[in-house]
């Protein structure tokens, strides 16, 4: 059986006959968050099912290529379409490409989503900073064995959304006059949405926005060592007394809406980093 780092390689070796360049900043982008990869200078692009083990990506909003190029004035890569477990991967899939990424030059990875509000102060088309995270998806990209040449066995995960970029993108976006949240992040696996039940328990668990990605990734990223800085948009209010269906075409619709504040912020915090 090829072992995980084998596979890692053999993506590196394809996209390094490509270009030899570094690209310190990594970014992963959310369902309805395509439009980000617009503001990039790209230099080229490469579909996801050209590069070695790459998964691919099966949600309809989710592109499928990994771009290459600057933004801010920085060299970034980015995911143009990531990867859930509801699709049917398993956790070393999902996070293969932020394990990539580190060997390209990746130092910051990051990432968005769009999300369910749980917080009754929030309110759909909300910008929210991740500060933490719950795993509730039934797994962890790091059960199995460990590679110590990518992380240590036992990552501390005190503080996975770095604190230092969280304080520069509060400051960008009250310069910018953009008002943000701050809050946990909790993960289920999907893909149906969830009951009144299940909103009332994950509030009472403390999480105040739900999601279905994200959290595989920011693992993985803190167990190679990559700082992250994670933002949602928040789409629907998951407010089990005054519940009502939502689809995703709603949930798109609401992510393009906000996705401008998003971008602005988020193009701010990479100039400052």
């Amino acid at each position: 059986m090829i072992s995980q780092r084998a596979k890692i390689q053999e993506a590196v070796a394809y996209i390094r006959k490509k270009t030899r360049d570094e690209y310190p900043i990594g970014i992963v982008l959310g369902t309805g968050l395509g439009a980000l990869a617009k503001e990039i200078e790209v230099e080229f692009s490469l579909d996801y099912s050209d590069i070695p083990n790459f998964p691919i990506s099966t949600v309809e909003t989710h592109h499928g290529k990994l771009i290459f190029g600057t933004l801010s004035g920085k060299k970034v890569v980015a995911m143009q379409g990531r990867f859930h477990f509801y699709e049917g991967y398993s956790m070393q899939q999902i996070v293969f490409p932020v394990r990539v990424m580190k060997y390209l030059g990746v130092m910051t990875l990051g990432i968005t989503n769009a999300c369910g509000g749980l917080n009754p102060s929030f309110r759909k088309g909300d910008i929210m900073l991740i500060d933490d995270h719950i795993n509730m998806l039934g797994g962890n990209p790091l059960i199995g064995p460990n590679d110590p040449e990518i992380g240590s066995r036992f990552p501390d995960m005190c503080a996975p959304y770095s604190p230092r970029i969280l304080a520069i993108a509060e400051k960008v976006a009250l310069e910018q006059k953009i008002w943000v949240r701050r809050g946990v992040y909790v993960a289920l696996p999907g893909p149906c949405l969830e009951t009144r039940a299940e909103y009332r328990m994950l509030r009472n668990l403390g999480a105040d926005v739900v999601g279905m990605s994200t959290v595989p990734e920011v693992i993985a990223a803190v167990h190679q060592g990559t700082e992250v800085f994670g933002m949602s948009i928040i789409t629907d209010e998951c407010f089990p007394d005054a519940l009502q269906p939502v689809s995703i075409e709603e949930i798109i619709e609401v992510s393009n809406l906000a996705e401008p504040k998003m971008t602005a912020i988020f193009k701010s915090v990479v100039a400052n980093l």
